[in-house]
């Protein structure tokens, strides 16, 4: 095994502990559980109805979890709102401007978030 997987000083920048989530009698999410460290890339695999977007939405604010906890950096943040956050996630429908590139898409979210423009322009 590598080191990395045994360093216990790595701490998760995104951490969901026992996340459910019920609509009506359908359960969403049940009891899921993961951690992200600062700078990874992860994607959630599953068939659809499977709990991925309610998840992400979950993670992002847009949706309430009926029970578990979020962290990001170290902060709950279950009553946060989603503009304080710093998540965010393209939609699964692809709402995106066909007259702009990938580059201007992405860069519009942190328009509106009212980065400078300098910040993201080197990305």
């Amino acid at each position: 095994m590598s080191n990395e997987l045994n360093n216990k000083d790595i701490k998760p920048y995104v951490q969901l502990s026992h996340i459910n989530k019920f609509f009506g009698d359908f359960k969403a999410s049940n009891d899921v559980s993961f951690s992200v460290e600062k700078g990874k890339l992860v994607g959630l695999l599953g068939p659809s109805g499977s709990g991925k977007t309610t998840i992400l939405r979950i993670l992002a604010g847009l949706e309430t979890a009926d029970s578990g906890e979020i962290y990001i950096d170290g902060k709950l943040v279950n009553n946060v709102a989603p503009s304080k956050r710093g998540i965010g996630f393209v939609f699964q429908n692809y709402a995106l401007f066909r007259y702009q590139t990938v580059f201007d898409n992405v860069a519009f979210a942190l328009k509106i978030a009212k980065w400078k423009k300098k910040t993201f322009k080197n990305v």
